[in-house]
């Protein structure tokens, strides 16, 4: 599966969606629409995001392994089947402790929210 729109109305294995590489971290967007993005991320040990911040709150659910996420410089250990949202402005990072994997799903706020 190599086009977005294969992947609509197919069950997915999320784990299957971006393989480990050695050294990198490997990301595939899944769904990339004007009211937010659903991407799948995956990190080799030690690999990571520096720290920045977001417009937008963004939610990460661990999908295999465990991360060390960040935020306002106080660490939160994330394991697999668990979930963080990190806060619009606020700025975070991310670690791959050991090797992980994450769906990043960022909503963009309409005016008034």
């Amino acid at each position: 599966m190599s086009e977005k729109s294969d992947l609509i109305g197919t069950v997915l294995d999320m784990n299957g969606l971006a393989a480990y590489q050695p050294g990198a971290v490997v990301s595939r967007t899944i769904i990339d629409k004007g009211v937010g993005t659903v991407t799948v991320f995956a990190f080799d040990e030690d690999q990571g995001l520096s720290e920045h911040t977001a417009p937008y709150d963004a939610l990460v659910q661990v999908i295999d392994g465990t991360a060390e996420i960040m935020i306002e410089h106080k660490p939160h250990v994330v394991k697999a089947g668990e979930m963080i949202i990190m806060p619009a402005g606020k700025p975070h990072s991310l670690k791959a402790k050991p090797r992980f994997k994450m769906i990043l799903v960022m909503i963009r706020a309409g005016q008034g929210n």
